[in-house]
């Protein structure tokens, strides 16, 4: 039997309790909608970045993890200049070079006192990202379990390791 709507609002971290706009769309997604308690992966993202080839291995977690409950959210942002000059770019970046199929949100500032309120939380519980591509795993009470810098790469065993648990414990 599915939870009422206003029990699974309940049970939503306030700091995803946002509407956010999705990447190069008018359309808003509000992350409780499709993230209330999952384990998610959230990442910062850069069209223009020496590590933007990771798209490809964050698709490939989404798509390996998602019937098991796992949300990979990329929160597109230039505070580290490397995003590109308009959101259409970005897009073609991310859904047509990559194939991404996870929710990308328009770009925003992810570092600083202009975070949104997903980063804010974020790095209040952990620390704030240093470049592009840092990721978050996120537990399905919204608790940053583990972090990780940009080098480790989607793929990595130390990632999916933490992805595994937070699977698992849901």
């Amino acid at each position: 039997m599915l939870a009422p709507a206003s029990a699974v609002a309940a049970e939503c971290p306030a700091f995803l309790n946002h509407d956010l706009r999705k990447l190069h769309s008018s359309d808003s997604v509000n992350l409780c909608d499709v993230a209330s308690g999952k384990p998610m992966l959230v990442v910062n993202t850069a069209s223009r970045c020496g590590y933007t080839g990771q798209f490809e291995g964050l698709e490939a977690l989404h798509r390996e993890y998602s019937d098991k409950g796992l949300v990979v959210v990329g929160f597109a942002s230039d505070d580290f200049r490397q995003e590109a000059a308009t959101e259409e770019e970005a897009a073609n970046v991310c859904f047509k070079n990559f194939g991404v199929t996870f929710t990308m949100i328009a770009p925003t500032a992810v570092t600083g006192n202009d975070a949104n309120p997903v980063f804010k939380a974020i790095n209040s519980q952990s620390s704030q990202p240093n470049w592009n591509f840092h990721k978050y795993v996120l537990n399905a009470r919204g608790e940053v379990v583990e972090a990780f810098p940009s080098r480790v790469k989607p793929d990595a065993s130390e990632l999916r390791s933490a992805v595994e648990r937070v699977v698992a414990d849901r």
